[in-house]
């Protein structure tokens, strides 16, 4: 198979912006060449309260399930293209969610790639 180019970003849990601490809890993922834009995120409540123990983990779970919503067309993306909700969700914010900064890669298969990225950068 011939790969391809494709776009992504670590997504970024920072639950007090002023101790600039972190945790990955989420890969962005987006291949122009297939149509693809999903996220994969999955949440280690252990590690988001030793950073923040009034954290609050349903706030942070229902914020990560809009990232992917937002992937999928819903709510406010629904008229947007799948490089326009990209670049939405990349873009800058202060929030407890962010984005970390966009890198590039070349892969076949998209989803596989997506699980490949999550297993080593979040899990």
């Amino acid at each position: 198979m011939t790969r391809t180019p494709y776009e992504y970003a670590v997504i970024q849990a920072v639950p007090r912006i002023e101790r600039g601490e972190l945790i990955n809890v989420g890969v962005l993922l987006y291949a122009q060449r297939h149509d693809f834009l999903k996220a994969r995120t999955h949440l280690d409540e252990t590690r988001l309260l030793c950073l923040d123990p009034a954290a609050d983990v349903t706030a942070v779970r229902a914020a990560l399930e809009s990232w992917e919503a937002t992937c999928l067309g819903g709510g406010a993306s629904a008229g947007m293209k799948l490089g326009e909700r990209f670049r939405w969700l990349v873009a800058p914010r202060s929030t407890i969610l962010r984005a970390g900064p966009v890198h590039m890669g070349l892969a076949a298969d998209p989803a596989a790639e997506l699980e490949r990225l999550v297993e080593l950068l979040v899990h």
